[in-house]
């Protein structure tokens, strides 16, 4: 069965009050994102990976050892990514729930210091990728960042918050201004319900 693309949990203008405009979700998840689904779907045919979750191709072809990946993990990775993404941001302001405020000071220290790393791991990526709030191997919360399309599965990892700092995402609405789009990312679109589910 052929991945398709899901349906945004919104529509496409309702994020812009908040930072992200009705044309940056018509490019970022009509084009970008249904290209990754309609690449990934060519690349996987044909092959063992035909018929697996996006999980089990992740996981199985991530080379840790490769300075570029394959075709078949950047487009299924990105699928994958991009379906997290729009479930991780909401149209109106989201309450922090109090679990996840707790995990996130036991961590950091302070919500804010969490903000500030994970806007500062987005901010320091070189190039294309993303930056994670992610409950690592040992249970505890970290903040990381990843090139591309890797992603927190590729580390045995549970994706918490991901914050897409490829240009599609953000040159639209801030130009090269990559730290205010983090810093908007983190003010006014996270879906905090969404994160502390994940948990």
């Amino acid at each position: 069965m052929a991945f398709t693309l899901p349906d945004l949990p919104y529509a496409h203008d309702a994020l812009a009050d908040a930072g992200m405009s009705k044309e940056t979700l018509e490019y970022h998840h009509d084009k970008h994102h249904n290209a990754y689904v309609e690449n990934g779907n060519k690349a996987i045919k044909g092959t063992e990976w035909e018929g697996k979750s996006l999980e089990e191709i992740i996981k199985g072809t991530y080379d840790k050892g490769a300075v570029a990946q394959s075709g078949i993990f950047n487009n299924i990775s990105q699928l994958w990514n991009h379906n997290q993404f729009w479930e991780m941001m909401s149209p109106g302001k989201s309450a922090m729930p109090s679990e996840l405020e707790t995990a996130l000071k036991d961590s950091f220290g302070s919500v804010d210091k969490f903000k500030e790393e994970f806007s500062a791991a987005g901010a320091g990526q070189f190039g294309s990728g993303w930056c994670w709030l992610v409950k690592d191997t040992d249970g505890g919360l970290k903040v990381t960042k990843t090139e591309n399309g890797v992603n927190p599965l590729c580390f045995g990892q549970t994706a918490l918050l991901g914050c897409d700092v490829w240009e599609h995402s953000y040159y639209i609405d801030f130009r090269n201004a990559r730290p205010k789009y983090l810093s908007n990312f983190m003010d006014n679109l996270v879906n905090w319900e969404n994160v502390a589910s994940r948990m």
